[in-house]
């Protein structure tokens, strides 16, 4: 029976591109968990996206043994690997309240960036014992005195506790390894207490339904055990349990402190919650574990099947999405142009991004997704307050006393020559300086109140190009304020398209809009009549832009004669074009909705 003693669970914590999934591989490699034939690069990214754009999207567990030299005891080592960029910051707060310990992965060359201190602190509220690693010392550019001042600084840790590796080459691995095992307790508990698990993750199998990824906080659970979910209620038989190696290891019971995964035959995917508890029905424990805070949305968009008939099967593929991504969120909505849809909530962009091709992917669903905006709160003149996520939910202007926009605290980490064109586009983003100090060396830390609207769209790439790639940023929410906010309106020929409409300070409205018109013009196909697109605030127009109509030449048959001939021709085809006009409408191709994303 393995001791709760032998048993360390960590995660690795670290900015994007430091190198977490590269040190993940070489510490599988050194236990020998993956044999060097079956090796890949990123062994726990498992989806083809992630491989592809060389991020990790998902948390990934994955249990590994180490006898240390000169040692006879067998440790079981349980390590979460987490991604790393701030739209996935959830994902690496269900991992931490899993684990005792964290890697903390600094890059050798680039030092400590913005989302490195975001996980640390995040790590820090939980009591983990955090170990630093400095990752990439092979490099030629890389600067370890550097990075290691900079580690003293905000840890407070002495410089022998800092360990200086490189995912590349297998460095300083076995250091990694034994400071796990001494510096990370074990994990507490009390096998004969009443099963309390914390679930953490779950997946959906089409053939044996929902697995939930749990840790074990007391007692012990047994293969066959009758088992209740403690939130929803519900009971089951525990068909299969066993513990996580590269592939699902069936066992007969796990028992305090260890991670491993459960397999009941649930179909049902509200059935399931991150966070909830799972214990015996017949020696029930008392109360839930306290789990994750709720997830906040940043970012809501539509989304839409191109096909009606395709909404049933948008809902099933969207509940076994957020099985395997807890922060999605969503809810039913229609829309006069696009039919019924979903209302989905994201953490930020780039998860709104894989979202969309993962349902495309993993799902074969092919979907329409309206331009995205943060939640608003709209204050009537009776003193009442409404919650808005979409501009079509509007109250009429005639009611509304003031509406207020969420705002962030918005933290940049950048060197000192990058100061200058940073300011310039947080300031044009409407942004309010609160302080700015040295961190060490040249690098800055800028810390900004910008509103969410302003950052939703393009900030990070606009950031990402002005900085040369050396800014990183991370938010948090910090409340809502007043602002004077405006609905636009785009119309086509006089009709609304209420998926183009967008909330936006009335500084930005008019450029905003002006803008918009000019990029449908370039999108729209031309038709047999001509298509005005017009932007407007209420019942002003701000902007137009007219798509000419397609003509034919219907004089070409005429030669000589006299010019009223000509003349009736060309009546003819006008009342002809009249006529079109007035029934046929405008469809809105997909890409004219993603062209309003990537507004310059």
């Amino acid at each position: 029976m393995l001791q709760r003693k032998n048993i360390r669970n960590f995660c690795i914590i670290a900015h994007i591109d430091h190198g977490k999934s590269t040190i993940a591989d070489r510490l599988l490699e050194f236990t020998g968990t993956v044999e060097g034939r079956v090796s890949e690069n990123q062994v726990l990214d498992d989806m083809d996206l992630e491989k592809e754009r060389g991020i990790t999207i998902k948390s990934h567990a994955i249990q590994m043994n180490w006898t240390p030299r000169g040692q006879k005891e067998k440790y079981v080592l349980n390590l979460i690997d987490t991604p790393g960029h701030v739209d996935f910051s959830y994902e690496v707060s269900r991992s931490i309240a899993a684990c005792e310990g964290a890697l903390l992965v600094v890059d050798a060359s680039q030092g400590v960036q913005a989302q490195t201190i975001s996980n640390l602190y995040m790590a820090l509220e939980h009591d983990l014992e955090i170990i630093p690693v400095i990752n990439k010392c092979d490099m030629d550019s890389a600067m370890p005195e550097m990075v290691e001042d900079e580690i003293v600084e905000l840890l407070g840790c002495r410089r022998d506790e800092i360990i200086r590796a490189s995912g590349k080459t297998g460095m300083g691995m076995e250091e990694i390894l034994n400071a796990i095992i001494e510096r990370i307790p074990a994990p507490e508990g009390d096998e004969t207490a009443p099963l309390q698990c914390l679930i953490f993750d779950s997946i959906f199998n089409s053939f044996r339904g929902i697995i939930a990824y749990f840790k074990v906080v007391n007692g012990t659970i047994h293969t066959g055990d009758l088992v209740k979910f403690f939130n929803t209620g519900k009971e089951y038989d525990a068909d299969e349990i066993g513990i996580l190696k590269l592939d699902m290891h069936p066992t007969d019971s796990i028992s305090a402190g260890n991670v491993g995964y459960i397999i009941s035959g649930i179909k049902t995917s509200t059935e399931v919650k991150v966070g909830d508890t799972i214990t015996h029905v017949n020696r029930p424990c008392i109360e839930a574990i306290s789990g994750f805070e709720e997830v906040k949305p940043m970012v809501f968009a539509g989304v839409y099947p191109i096909e009606a008939e395709d909404y049933e099967n948008l809902r099933a593929s969207l509940e076994k999405l957020q099985l395997n991504d807890a922060s999605l969120t969503f809810t039913p909505e229609s829309s006069v142009a696009l039919g019924f849809g979903f209302r989905c909530g994201f953490l930020g962009l780039l998860h709104m991004e894989i979202v969309q091709e993962r349902l495309d992917r993993e799902f074969d669903m092919d979907v329409i997704t309206t331009v995205p905006n943060v939640s608003y709160l709209v204050y009537d003149k009776q003193g009442g307050v409404k919650e808005v996520h979409n501009p079509a939910g509007m109250p009429d202007l005639t009611l509304i006393d003031h509406i207020e926009e969420p705002y962030i605290r918005a933290s940049i980490i950048t060197t000192a020559n990058f100061i200058g064109p940073i300011m310039t586009l947080c300031l044009g983003k409407r942004g309010e300086l609160v302080k700015q100090e040295y961190i060490s060396g040249n690098r800055m830390e800028i810390l900004f109140d910008i509103p969410l609207g302003e950052i939703v769209i393009d900030f990070y790439d606009k950031l990402k190009s002005i900085s040369k790639g050396y800014a990183s940023f991370d938010y948090h929410a910090n409340g809502f304020r007043q602002s004077d906010l405006v609905k636009l309106d785009i119309l086509l020929n006089g009709e609304q398209v209420d998926a183009l409409s967008t909330l936006t300070h009335r500084s930005n409205a008019v450029d905003f809009g002006r803008r918009m018109c000019e990029k449908l013009k370039e999108l729209l196909p031309r038709q047999q009549f001509d298509i005005a697109i017009q932007a407007a605030i209420g019942a002003k127009i701000i902007a137009r832009e007219t798509v000419k109509q397609v003509r034919k030449d219907v004089t070409a048959k005429c030669y000589g004669g006299d010019v009223s001939r000509k003349r009736k021709l060309l009546e003819k085809q006008k009342r002809g074009k009249k006529r079109m006009k007035q029934i046929g409408n405008v469809e809105v191709p997909q890409k004219a909705f993603l062209a309003v994303l990537k507004l310059d």
